[in-house]
């Protein structure tokens, strides 16, 4: 039961912290650290895939115009160009994540790193406030940066959507397409971390102390509390208060590097 309850409120963060710019990946390390819960590399990724149902669900109509896009072959229209956008713009996070996944995996595994993370999160956030949105279509160079952004963001406590949403208002683009776009960019990534790393650490999660039933209720429960959390990050954007979520990041990096230096952690 014990177990059981642990993989709970991993669900639970991972609903509320998936889609808020608040760093789930960050969230469910210093949980795994503090709880002092070996969670495998595969757990956290199946738990990305529940919460990557919700995009499914929440941009449906979106995805299935695009689809029906690809299938005709018609890359000209509004839906059809978001095709080529969303692989162009995922290939600089597959490279990033090929490249240096495995030393962020190993640098960021203690409090202190993961709350300077989460301090420049959090000016990365209030600087999304300067933006001056003008356009209202993502260009190629555009999906590229956000691209970028997202690679970066595979370091606990810099937040994906907090990341790729702040890089396009930068870049001039209307907050409901910055919104749209960086959901959009987070399927084929999510798909792919999922993949790769069930390839390389199944044994590792078949031989966890997590039975695939409490990993089940955690992705479930991932699943619900995720698709709320989106609809209040969209009511957030389109309020125009999304760097508020600064505030936040700023305090927990501060009270995680000055937890580390008053204690053993």
């Amino acid at each position: 039961m014990d177990q059981l309850i642990k993989a709970i409120i991993l669900g639970v963060i991972q609903g509320l912290t998936e889609w808020l710019p608040i760093s789930s990946t960050g969230h469910l390390r210093l949980l795994e650290i503090f709880l002092e819960l070996d969670v495998p590399v595969l757990f956290d990724v199946i738990l990305h895939a529940g919460t990557l149902m919700v995009i499914l669900v929440f941009f449906r109509k979106e995805i299935s115009k695009i689809l029906s896009a690809l299938l005709r072959l018609d890359f000209k229209t509004e839906h059809g160009r978001m095709v080529p956008l969303i692989i162009i713009g995922v290939i600089p996070t597959i490279v990033i994540g090929l490249i240096f996944g495995w030393s962020i995996e190993s640098t960021f595994k203690n409090v202190s790193a993961i709350g300077v993370a989460f301090l420049l999160c959090g000016t990365l956030l209030y600087s999304s406030k300067f933006g001056k949105e003008k356009n209202k279509s993502i260009s190629y160079s555009t999906a590229i940066i956000m691209g970028v952004a997202q690679g970066i963001a595979i370091i606990p406590g810099i937040s994906r959507s907090g990341a790729t949403i702040t890089v396009a208002l930068l870049l001039g683009i209307k907050r409901e397409k910055a919104f749209e776009f960086s959901f959009l960019l987070s399927i084929p990534a999510i798909l792919g971390a999922l993949g790769f790393t069930a390839y390389e650490e199944f044994g590792e999660l078949a031989s966890s102390s997590l039975e695939w039933s409490e990993i089940l209720i955690a992705t479930i429960i991932a699943m619900l509390v995720g698709y709320f959390a989106l609809k209040l990050l969209w009511k957030v954007v389109a309020r125009e208060k999304f760097h508020f979520f600064a505030l936040y990041c700023w305090l927990l990096g501060a009270a995680l590097i000055l937890l580390k230096h008053i204690s053993a952690i």
